[in-house]
């Protein structure tokens, strides 16, 4: 299997690290050319220097309609657009102010919704395109832990679902991902403390927090970035040209369903 992107432009959004970083070198590797997105230039340049030949950065804070209007103004027309930028902050629900609220709806949902407005009507005058939004296990399993950023992503994947259903017949297609507990450097922060009181190697601690908070998990460890980047780069590509309105697990089995 061939999993050719030449000559598609993709934007990677929140690709400075993590699962975003993944995507985009597992994109570069299909051929395409990557824009790579993240808050600050440093860090956008640090990631095009990583990442080579075929990409280059804007810089933009995707948390506010002005930063997403930047981005589209400095990369007006693309093929692929991988939204993934995103923020994750476990706090009690009693705990959770409306800011943070807020937060996490602008920057997890509304990103994906306004960039996707400003790029698919291009898509459809050209009959191809691609939309994915980065969603999660915890769109289904909302985790008690944070049940703010739950509610986000499964607002990422109705909105998916509700505009391949837009985009119907245009040869555009619009999914959504899904992964579970990954190994990005949000989780291994996330995990720090308990690395630390434990002297246990990182991945060895991602494991214990699977088996004790994602107990339904068929894989019993989180995930690399790059098993999830191998999912996105696939729904990227022509290839899956018969793949749409689907949100497609990358979860280790953690959603216990077999739809």
């Amino acid at each position: 299997m061939d999993i050719n992107c030449s000559g598609k432009l993709a934007l990677v959004t929140g690709s400075t690290d993590g699962i975003g970083f993944a995507a985009a070198r597992a994109l570069l590797a299909t051929g395409a050319r990557v824009i790579v997105n993240g808050r600050t230039q440093a860090k956008v340049d640090a990631a095009v220097a990583k990442l080579g030949d075929g990409a280059h950065g804007v810089a933009a804070d995707l948390a506010t309609a002005e930063g997403c209007a930047a981005l589209v103004a400095a990369a007006p027309q693309v093929d692929i657009l991988v939204n993934n930028a995103g923020v994750f902050q476990p706090a009690d629900f009693f705990d959770t102010d409306d800011a943070t609220w807020d937060r996490h709806w602008q920057i997890n949902v509304m990103s994906g919704v306004r960039l996707a407005r400003a790029y698919l009507p291009a898509m459809e005058r050209a009959g191809w395109g691609r939309v994915i939004f980065i969603g999660s296990e915890s769109a289904f399993n909302i985790p008690v832990e944070m049940i703010h950023y739950g509610v986000s992503k499964t607002a990422d994947v109705a909105v998916a679902r509700g505009l391949a259903k837009r985009m119907a017949g245009t040869g555009v297609t619009v999914n959504s991902v899904l992964p579970g507990p990954t190994l990005s450097e949000g989780v291994a922060a996330m995990l720090a403390d308990e690395q630390a009181k434990t002297g246990k190697p990182l991945e060895e601690v991602a494991a214990d927090f699977v088996t004790a908070h994602r107990p339904s998990s068929i894989l019993r460890r989180a995930a690399t970035t790059e098993e999830v980047a191998n999912m996105i780069a696939y729904v990227a590509s022509p290839l899956a040209s018969a793949t749409t309105g689907a949100a497609l697990r990358v979860d280790g089995g953690t959603i216990d369903t077999i739809m």
